[in-house]
């Protein structure tokens, strides 16, 4: 999955959240064939240890954690433990997401509108913020948020999703300003992705809504986020920041 890539990341720490499957696994993984250290973070330990596990296999050191992104404080404790489990981190991956299904706007709760907005929105402020004062008195870092072609590209049944990555659009380049010239903040705006949330999916309407829809036909494989990642990571992307990489096929 991952002998292709030469960016070397050995020594550096990643902190991921959303880590233990999908998009955040792929860059675990990648990650750590880079060789990084890494701390994985998820709502569901046992997953996140099971990822950790195949992390530590490829011979780096992996933390697992335990935290809600939508929770002010468990950020902050997630904050904390991986600094006591690491020292310092390098690298941080906002990923972690939802985007529940509803039928019409109007059935959409007040809570579920703040829980899509705690988690896609409220929590990478949160770790931003307190990583990135970090990153500056460390030395330096790099921030990578992961956004949604929904961001620009809305739809009926993303309305609450679609306005929390086009906010995560806006912080990444506030992010930019705030932390720099110190730490960059870019941003990966997946397309369509088959990572187990599309387990759900009819795969036959989706084929055939991507010959029509998407430049490359076809929704994308989780490792094929993972060299845009080590990129943005890595001092190959010292200009870069305030960036907002698609990744999405060529979706219309």
């Amino acid at each position: 999955m991952t002998a292709h890539h030469i960016i070397d990341m050995t020594g550096k720490t990643v902190l991921i959240t959303g880590g233990s499957r999908g998009l955040g696994r792929a860059m675990a993984l990648g990650f750590a064939a880079a060789g990084a250290n890494v701390a994985i973070a998820g709502r569901r330990i046992e997953s996140c240890e099971k990822t950790a596990e195949e992390v530590r296999a490829l011979g780096v050191t992996c933390s697992a954690h335990a935290c809600h992104v939508g929770h002010w404080e468990q950020c902050d404790a997630l904050v904390e433990a991986a600094y006591a489990a690491h020292g310092r981190i390098d690298v941080l991956i906002n990923n972690a997401g939802m985007s529940p299904l509803y039928d019409r706007p109007v059935d959409i709760s007040e809570a579920l509108y703040d829980k899509v907005l705690d988690v896609n929105l409220k929590g990478p402020f949160r770790l931003s913020a307190a990583v990135g004062e970090r990153m500056i008195a460390d030395g330096g870092g790099a921030i990578i948020n992961v956004s949604s072609a929904a961001a620009i590209r809305p739809r009926r049944n993303v309305i609450t999703y679609a306005a929390a990555k086009a906010g995560l659009n806006a912080m990444t380049e506030a992010f930019a300003d705030a932390l720099g010239p110190t730490v960059r903040v870019n941003c990966i705006m997946p397309g369509p992705f088959l990572t187990d949330i599309s387990n759900a999916w009819d795969m036959k309407a989706f084929e055939e809504r991507a010959r029509t829809s998407i430049a490359l036909e076809r929704g994308g494989q989780p490792e094929e986020v993972v060299s845009a990642a080590l990129y943005l990571a890595s001092d190959n992307a010292g200009y870069t920041t305030a960036a907002i990489i698609r990744i999405d096929g060529g979706s219309r």
